[in-house]
């Protein structure tokens, strides 16, 4: 069982950039999928997660209106949209699944994805 973040890089202000977090050895179809970032010095935080059962989503409010969080069961995978990058977005950016939802929700989801460092900088 693993999930596989990819897609950092370095943007500069006002970028954009697209994680995917690929999911092996299980289907995520049942499973929410969230995704969280820590930053240096700073405690991890979640960003935002997508349901299993109906697709609904969820948004720190320091992402709503920039970040999009979307799934494709079809290809195993989950995706976020990451626009507007600001400098307070630099972090390390982990994708996790939980088939609780409520699990995600506390930040305590059952499996994790290994990490990819977002750098937004001019």
């Amino acid at each position: 069982v693993q999930l596989q973040a990819s897609g950092g890089g370095l943007v500069q202000p006002g970028g954009s950039l697209r994680l995917s977090c690929a999911a092996s050895g299980f289907t995520l179809d049942y499973y929410t999928i969230g995704w969280f970032r820590q930053a240096p010095g700073k405690e991890r935080e979640g960003v935002s997660c997508i349901s299993s059962s109906d697709g609904s989503t969820y948004y720190a409010d320091s992402v709503k209106g920039r970040f999009t969080v979307s799934r494709d069961n079809a290809k195993n995978t989950a995706y976020l949209q990451m626009n507007s990058l600001k400098p307070e977005d630099t972090a390390v950016y982990y994708c996790a699944a939980d088939a609780d939802p409520l699990r995600v929700g506390v930040g305590a989801p059952e499996y994790w994805g290994q990490g990819t460092l977002v750098t937004v900088s001019s």
